[in-house]
């Protein structure tokens, strides 16, 4: 027998055991494996309890919310502010008592035209009333070139004086009217017309705002008309201020915009006095004023009015003798 070869039940036993061994360690890799996957399962397991149970716990400890009902939203409150009336204008003032004053006109009638921004509101409505058919065979006097040129414009037929002596109805304005109804007027450069015209007239209606009315005439402070001739007019001035020195009067030469003296249709000059204080007795002064050497008229137009129509803010006023 040869000492060189292996018996061969040793061999079968080697491969044997070799085999065994690596059936267990695959026995063994697949048990770690299976413990692996239960372990993350329950791990798994045991954070979705806790997560779980916490969320509860929380749910448990939060006190049930009790929904209050919202009140009603109140409206906001809103306000409409009446709009106020637009203030009236001296010439919507003026307006409305021309309105008034042309009420007292009649067709057929003879009327003397006054002059200034109020009669020309009359002699405008005379014109409308005359185109609407409303009035009709009036017949105008006017007391100036403007208003003249004013009411043919307008188609009133016009006549003067000597054709007209007698007129049945004469409407101007007034410079200032006094509690009397006496009237200072002029301002407008058609003193000696207007009083030669409203002197003729049956009745004399004047029309006027309400910042028209002093308590005595030259009381507004503003301007008292008195018509001279040209020649010596610095003669007659100076004696106009003296008549006035207790008054405190201030006699000014009336002059254009360029400087020049004013000149009336008349072709005379205007002396305007002006008063600190009212004067004191005007038909006393009338006839002082008039006995100059010179003068041609003056403005105040005393006892002449009929009617005077006031328009104010409150409303129109009339007031008669």
């Amino acid at each position: 027998m040869s000492s060189g070869k292996r018996p061969a039940s040793h061999s079968s036993l080697s491969l044997s055991l070799s085999l065994s061994l690596f059936s267990f360690s695959l026995l063994a890799m697949a048990i770690a494996a299976a413990a692996t996957s239960t372990a993350t399962a329950a791990a798994l397991s045991s954070l979705s309890s806790s997560s779980s149970s916490s969320s509860h716990s929380r749910l448990l400890l939060r006190a049930p919310r009790t929904l209050t009902p919202r009140a009603p939203r109140r409206p906001r409150p809103f306000s409409v502010k009446a709009l106020a009336a637009p203030a009236l204008t001296q010439d919507d003032l003026k307006k409305i008592a021309a309105d008034k004053a042309v009420e007292y006109v009649r067709s057929g009638m003879v009327l003397g035209l006054g002059t200034g921004s109020t009669a020309a509101f009359v002699v405008a409505k005379l014109g409308e009333l005359l185109k609407a058919g409303q009035l009709k065979d009036i017949v105008g006097v006017p007391t100036s070139k403007r208003t003249e040129e004013q009411a043919r414009g307008l188609g009133i037929p016009l006549s003067i004086l000597d054709d007209h002596p007698r007129i049945d109805l004469a409407i101007d304005g007034a410079d200032e009217v006094d509690p009397y109804l006496n009237l200072v007027k002029g301002r407008g450069g058609a003193l000696l017309r207007e009083k030669m015209v409203e002197a003729a007239s049956k009745e004399f209606v004047v029309v006027a705002d309400e910042t028209k009315l002093v308590d005595g005439l030259g009381g507004s402070g503003l301007a008292m008309p008195v018509e001279v001739v040209q020649f010596c007019w610095k003669y007659n001035l100076v004696r106009l201020q003296e008549l006035f020195n207790e008054e405190g009067c201030d006699a000014k030469l009336r002059l254009n915009q360029d400087g020049k003296p004013y000149v009336t249709d008349n072709s005379n000059y205007i002396v305007d006095l002006y008063f600190k204080t009212p004067i004191k007795d005007g038909p006393a002064a009338g006839k002082e004023i008039s006995s100059l050497e010179g003068v041609v008229e003056h403005g105040l137009f005393l006892n002449m009015a009929t009617a005077v129509i006031i328009a104010g803010k409150t409303g129109v006023d009339v007031k008669t003798k």
